[in-house]
């Protein structure tokens, strides 16, 4: 990365442990790409379940040349995001997916669907079993 990471931590207190996991997983993204510019991760609680415990959102947002790549995990669609290691982990796999998409891109090693060619039947011997197509090129 160009630019330090900046990890923020939103209606929660600060956890050294969750900052170091973070590091270690961003680190892990610039293996993929060395065309990281920065990368911001926001992690915060949503809701106050005292008895259910807490679903954790993550957003991520890395900056690359011509592109942002944002992922933010939704905790309201995954009630495993309890757990905030999970989260964390989710988030950072879509990261990973959404940079590799953008580095094959970047490379042109991106597919191409051919189209399908077009002919017209021009004439048809069904008697005999075949006949002569006829390309738009006049071929």
């Amino acid at each position: 990365m160009q630019l330090p990471l900046q990890v923020s931590f939103r209606h929660m207190s600060h956890s050294p442990a969750i900052e170091k996991l973070v590091q270690a997983k961003a680190a892990e993204l610039d293996t993929f790409s060395d065309q990281i510019v920065s990368c911001r991760v926001v992690v915060q609680p949503v809701g106050k379940h005292r008895q259910h415990g807490n679903l954790y959102e993550v957003r991520i947002d890395l900056t690359v040349p011509d592109e942002e790549i944002v992922v933010t995990r939704e905790p309201s669609q995954h009630a495993e995001y309890r757990d905030i290691h999970v989260s964390l982990r989710d988030a950072f796999d879509t990261a990973r997916r959404k940079l590799e998409d953008y580095v094959r891109r970047r490379r042109g090693f991106v597919k191409t669907l051919e189209s399908v060619p077009h002919a017209r039947v021009s004439k048809l011997f069904a008697d005999a079993g075949y006949g002569f197509l006829e390309t738009p090129d006049n071929r």
